[in-house]
């Protein structure tokens, strides 16, 4: 971080995922936390004592007005991003929000319109974007060094118990917005997209079959990129070893990603094909400086940008996609068909995902 002034940052929800916020903006050196609120106040208080002693503020408006920050880290539940924004953008906020980011398509849309209109960002928190290894991967697939993208496998397979589940919020549609291919696959699928660029059309299928919950516990999709390139997904909560995965095979190679909630260079593998020139496969390999992924990487590029006065990164870029994605998959669940991006364009498509829809 470069510039005179601290960035003056606040944090509304001080849940678990608010933790490796703090303890980001602690690591960077021109970021200061300067407010905190919650819910529980108790539950505030004790965040802050671990986090430098901020002040305690009893909600968005009080933070807002008391300690005018620069930056607002929404860590609360999806159900409340849209109205948080605006109230942020209003106060010349910028804001860095927690995925998913919105529980609708359109509640993104009206976010994203009021940061522009605001002349202020709006960052959401995609971290399995960040990296040396997926901006090395992502530019040698944007370069065709790989050859063509063909086939894909996105895998989130993960498990959730009770006690997750006991989080009042979770497991609703009100409030979580949709299960987990929303609420823990998109990081994989967001992943996906960013290497694969855009997509052209999705379909879905949705399961029940263990958790007492108002949605999935098990999905599964397929996912048609515009170069062509064909993905299928699964998603789990119930899986007794977790792992996220990720395979794309192309022309010349198979890169392949296994970790669980952070990858380093480790994570990765790329395999030529047979009679590939090994003069060829040497230049594929990973930069000798590792950066792994993860919010340090992530915040520390939005916050840069700010710094500076400069827009979002590319890191980025597209935030909507992976909830397009996965809105697709529903509607084309209710439809019974693959649903195309562009009928993503029909403002009747882009509400909550439960929401009943007629998909022509």
């Amino acid at each position: 971080m470069t510039g005179d002034a601290s960035v003056r940052a606040a944090i509304l929800g001080t849940g678990g995922v608010a933790h490796l916020h703090a303890r980001t903006i602690a690591g960077l050196g021109d970021v200061t936390l300067v407010a905190v609120a919650d819910s529980s106040e108790e539950r505030a208080r004790a965040f802050a004592g671990e986090h430098g002693s901020p002040d305690v503020l009893a909600d968005l408006p009080s933070m807002l007005a008391g300690a005018a920050p620069d930056v607002v880290h929404l860590c609360t539940p999806p159900a409340g991003h849209a109205e948080q924004a605006a109230l942020a953008f209003a106060a010349g906020a910028d804001v860095i929000v927690e995925k998913p980011p919105a529980n609708s398509l359109a509640e993104l849309d009206t976010m994203l319109r009021a940061g522009e209109v605001a002349g202020r960002r709006l960052a959401v928190v995609f971290q399995q974007r960040s990296g040396s290894a997926v901006r090395h991967i992502r530019g040698l697939l944007q370069a065709g060094a790989l050859g063509r993208p063909l086939v894909a496998q996105c895998d989130t397979l993960w498990r959730r118990g009770a006690d997750y589940y006991a989080v009042p919020w979770r497991g609703t549609w009100a409030e979580e917005g949709g299960g987990p291919t929303v609420g823990l696959a998109v990081h994989q699928l967001d992943l996906l997209a960013h290497l694969l660029g855009q997509w052209s059309e999705a379909d879905g299928r949705f399961w029940r079959l263990a958790h007492d919950i108002e949605m999935e516990d098990v999905s599964q999709g397929t996912v048609v990129f515009e170069s062509g390139a064909i993905a299928t997904m699964t998603t789990t909560t119930l899986a007794a070893r977790e792992s996220s995965r990720l395979r794309i095979d192309t022309e010349l190679a198979t890169i392949e990603l296994e970790h669980l909630y952070g990858h380093t260079h480790a994570d990765w593998r790329i395999t030529p094909a047979s009679g590939v020139d090994p003069a060829v496969v040497s230049g594929w390999a990973l930069p000798d400086l590792e950066e792994r992924s993860g919010h340090d990487a992530l915040l520390g590029e939005a916050y840069r940008a700010i710094a500076d006065g400069a827009p979002l990164p590319a890191v980025f870029a597209d935030p909507a996609r992976a909830l397009e994605i996965v809105t697709a998959m529903h509607r084309a669940a209710t439809a019974g068909r693959s649903v195309r991006r562009a009928e993503l364009s029909d403002p009747a498509l882009r509400g909550p995902l439960h929401a009943p829809v007629e998909v022509p």
